[in-house]
């Protein structure tokens, strides 16, 4: 029987998992063999939008963006194999990390979801870092609620849950406010010791807003934290509905704890061990470093988070990576359509980009900043997208693309330095995963150069989160209960991590002189901000 053969009776007979993420620019779902081997994808393309002041998306964009990807992964399977997706053995779901969630005792949304991008909660973060003792980003859910608390906001006295976009997804698919506790650590504190939401933060942070009178403490607004490898619900007949608008998928599958796009990043990277790390750059770029030990202090650049099985994780979150060079291949695009030259937009890519390899090491004296959006490691509150040079600097296509590209990775670069330099934390290699590492090499080397350490990329790196999402729900059928998650990764993906490219020492010396003009030239971008509106 062919490979082929055993796949389709794989399918027919309910057998396969399905993992799904709702990222940034791409809704995405995947569908694998026991095995962690992908059978075939979905995919839905979406974009937020700035909506009176507020990064968004629509939650009718959200469950529509399921459907649309589900329809594009059944109707590749119907394709491929010949037969309908009727049944699931497990799923799972993540989306990108953390926000702002908040819902009535209906489930309703009390405001418009506010996504990781939005930079409004300056004032919470900073009060909450000295009250907690513990880095709170913007970005997290309770710098979320804490600002609305700061702001008056009158939808705060009704709120009875709040939730991440997992979270949310989740409980529309299985009736349950539950989550995993990589993403919960990006809601509020989690103690590493209990894998519990922490206990005395919990209490502080009521007791600072008892004067207010609110009808609710925050532990009972905060959805469950499942442990890895358990099941946190079904999926009902509403929520089949909802993912497969034919009627054909059926209710019952198991379903994972939800995560964050940090979480399954660490997987599909199978860097969930200390001294293991990861990077995923796309819209965003964020480094996970597995921590042997807990950080000498608090430093606001610096996330603390959880591995999906409970470790610490030292993370550094920029909030933009390659939104502006995309845009700027967009440029290319229209002078290409203006000129009669039909191109598909991929050809940029693949064209472009390697000409940062035979660049001036520096980028030739040119400077870039990709702030589509604020930059809290910089400082920056506000985006605007930069390209700056002196009359005398190195003007080429080549360099041009390199500063694009070290830009990119600037403001990672940042918070990498106080983890590695102040903090002392190492990691034997980086393995990188996202948009950034499809050029073959090149992403590899670039980040290699900034990270000054080797990077490896998944062989299924193409698959990305989605997949990893669906190697979190494969866990809960696992057959031995007492394997830890680090070794399940062993043995399903062990041998997909490709070989680590070392950092070229020409690349690393380039970049550390790029660095530094990138650094002073960030008055040139707060100035941007201040006069250019």
């Amino acid at each position: 029987m062919t490979d082929m053969q055993n796949e389709k009776l794989l399918i027919e007979a309910g057998s396969a998992i399905l993992g799904c993420e709702l990222g940034s620019t791409t809704i995405k779902a995947t569908l694998i063999q026991p095995d962690g081997k992908p059978l075939a994808s979905g995919s839905f393309r979406w974009e937020n939008r700035l909506v009176d002041g507020f990064w968004t998306y629509d939650m009718a964009d959200v469950l529509s963006g399921l459907k649309q990807c589900y329809a594009d992964l059944a109707g590749n399977i119907s394709r491929q194999y010949g037969v309908p997706l009727r049944r699931i053995a497990a799923t799972g779901f993540s989306a990108m990390m953390h926000g702002y969630i908040a819902v009535d005792e209906r489930g309703e949304l009390l405001v418009p979801f506010r996504t990781w991008r939005n930079n409004n909660t300056a004032a919470a973060a900073s009060e909450l870092t000295e009250l907690l003792g513990w880095p709170i980003p913007q970005r997290w859910s309770i710098a979320h609620l804490y600002q609305a608390i700061l702001n008056g906001e009158a939808h705060v006295p009704r709120i009875r849950r709040i939730t991440t976009l997992a979270g949310y997804v989740h409980w529309k698919l299985t009736g349950n406010w539950s989550i995993g506790i990589g993403d919960a650590s990006g809601m509020f504190p989690v103690d590493p010791e209990t894998n519990h939401y922490d206990r005395k933060a919990l209490k502080v942070f009521d007791d600072h807003i008892a004067d207010r009178g609110y009808p609710w403490q925050l532990e009972d607004l905060l959805p469950e934290i499942v442990p890895v490898g358990e099941s946190a619900g079904i999926l009902t007949a509403e929520g089949a509905k909802i993912l497969d608008e034919s009627g054909n998928l059926e209710a019952g599958a198991l379903l994972c704890p939800p995560e964050g796009d940090a979480g399954t990043g660490m997987v599909v990277t199978n860097s969930v061990r200390p001294r293991t790390g990861n990077v995923s750059a796309g819209t965003s770029v964020f480094a996970m470093l597995v921590l042997e030990e807990k950080l000498s202090q608090v430093h606001s650049e610096i996330d603390l988070v959880l591995t999906p099985d409970g470790k610490l994780v030292g993370m550094v979150h920029a909030n933009n990576c390659t939104s502006d060079l995309n845009a700027w291949m967009s440029l290319f695009g229209e002078l290409a359509s203006c000129l009669g030259i039909e191109i598909e937009s991929s050809e940029f890519y693949t064209r472009l980009i390697p000409l940062a390899m035979s660049a001036d090491a520096d980028a030739g004296g040119l400077l870039s900043y990709g702030y589509v959006s604020g930059e809290h490691i910089t400082h920056i509150d506000e985006g605007r997208p930069l390209f700056v040079r002196r009359p005398n600097s190195a003007f080429t296509l080549a360099n041009f693309m390199r500063s694009h590209l070290f830009s990119a990775l600037g403001a990672l670069r940042v918070g990498l330095d106080i983890l590695q330099e102040k903090e002392g934390a190492s990691v034997e290699t980086l393995c990188g995963h996202g948009g950034f590492f499809k050029t073959p090499g090149v992403g590899q080397l670039i980040m290699a150069a900034v990270a000054n350490a080797p990077v490896s990329v998944p062989t299924a790196a193409g698959e990305g989160g989605a997949w990893g999402m669906a190697l979190l729900a494969t866990y809960v059928l696992r057959e031995d209960r007492a394997l830890g998650l680090a070794d399940y990764l062993d043995e399903l993906i062990g041998d997909d991590i490709g070989a680590a490219l070392p950092p070229r020492p020409e690349d690393v010396d380039g970049f550390q002189q790029y660095f530094e003009r990138y650094k002073k030239g960030l008055a040139i971008e707060a100035a941007a901000v201040e006069h250019f509106r």
